[in-house]
């Protein structure tokens, strides 16, 4: 049967005639059951929403789904507090205790800690979330990263450093830099400050004097290259500074002679210079000094007096055989020029 066609029974005839729809009235009609369906839509809506205070089936899972998913990020947050307090532990290990033995320099905090500055890599995120939970997740887990591959570097000089650790114990300068014979010297003046014997003011000293006759070898406290040789008329006088390595240097002041020279290679034990009085000085005296990543340091904390003047001689001549045996093979000639 047509959709577009009616039959109606006529009484007269009692016979089923044919009426047609008007295309009018067709579209008339689904235009007006159109109309009712929405109103009958936003009537249900209204009452669903405004007058029962109900939301929606889909409104309803997707905030099931959001709370879902902020709780997972808390959790990620939360592990991520542990990482960083780990994190930052080890980094304070690193600075403090490895770096330090080892003489390596702590790593910059802007360079620990730093930023991702420039162009806003993060906004994508922006609008996401009414607490902006997600980028800031975003913003530690990147952060984060980049302070673990800083520490992991750090790891990894140290490891390298670590396996020089014998030549370290050999270069930290660990020993007396004159023979520890009580009836050779005395300790003049100590590290730390004192009234300065020429203004009578209280001044800093930065070494250790060691007051004893001119002409009393004077030796290398640890291994290391002759960093400067030079003279200083109202100064220091006839000095060596030998650099150690590790963040360790040493000088030897007020010299009567030097026996190296510049660039030179000298172990533990090898005689660089005699004891004398040049410079500012008032009298005969070898000035020691140790210094440590720049600064001076008390040079006490680093030898021991207590080591036999017999001891002492036999460290001594066992650094001079050595020398000597390097000194006659060909492919180890050093210069000679300076040399006691």
């Amino acid at each position: 049967m047509s959709k577009n066609k009616r039959y109606i029974l006529n009484p007269r005839t009692l016979v089923y005639e044919v009426k047609k729809r008007s295309r009018v009235s067709r579209v008339a009609r689904t235009v007006m059951l159109f109309l009712v369906s929405l109103c009958m839509a936003g009537l249900y809506f209204w009452l669903y929403g405004s007058v029962l205070g109900l939301e929606s089936p889909k409104t309803l899972l997707l905030k099931k789904k959001n709370a879902e998913w902020s709780s997972r990020m808390e959790v990620m947050n939360r592990q991520l507090d542990e990482y960083d307090e780990a994190l930052a532990s080890l980094q304070m290990r690193d600075d403090d205790i490895y770096r330090s033995i080892f003489g390596m320099d702590e790593i910059a905090p802007e360079v620990r800690n730093a930023g991702f500055g420039g162009v806003n890599r993060y906004s994508h995120y922006e609008g996401i979330g009414s607490n902006g939970l997600l980028k800031k997740t975003a913003i530690r887990l990147d952060v984060l990263t980049k302070k673990t591959y800083v520490q992991s570097r750090s790891f990894d000089e140290v490891a390298l450093l670590s396996k020089r650790a014998g030549d370290m114990a050999s270069c930290i300068p660990a020993i007396p830099p004159v023979n520890p014979d009580p009836s050779i010297y005395r300790l003049s003046s100590s590290f730390g400050y004192r009234s300065d014997p020429f203004t009578g003011r209280s001044t800093r000293h930065t070494g250790v004097d060691f007051a004893l006759k001119p002409g009393n070898p004077v030796y290398a406290t640890g291994d290391g290259v002759v960093e400067s040789v030079k003279f200083e008329f109202f100064g220091y006088g006839n000095q060596v500074v030998v650099d150690h390595g590790f963040g360790y240097k040493t000088r030897y002041a007020h010299l009567k002679s030097v026996g190296v020279v510049e660039g030179m290679k000298v172990k533990r034990g090898e005689c660089v210079g005699l004891s004398g009085n040049s410079g500012r000085s008032s009298g005969p005296h070898l000035h020691y000094e140790v210094l440590y990543k720049g600064s001076h340091v008390n040079p006490a904390n680093y030898y021991d007096l207590s080591i036999t003047p017999e001891e002492y001689s036999t460290m001594v001549q066992n650094t001079a055989d050595a020398s000597e045996k390097i000194t006659l093979h060909p492919s180890h000639r050093r210069k000679d020029k300076g040399r006691i």
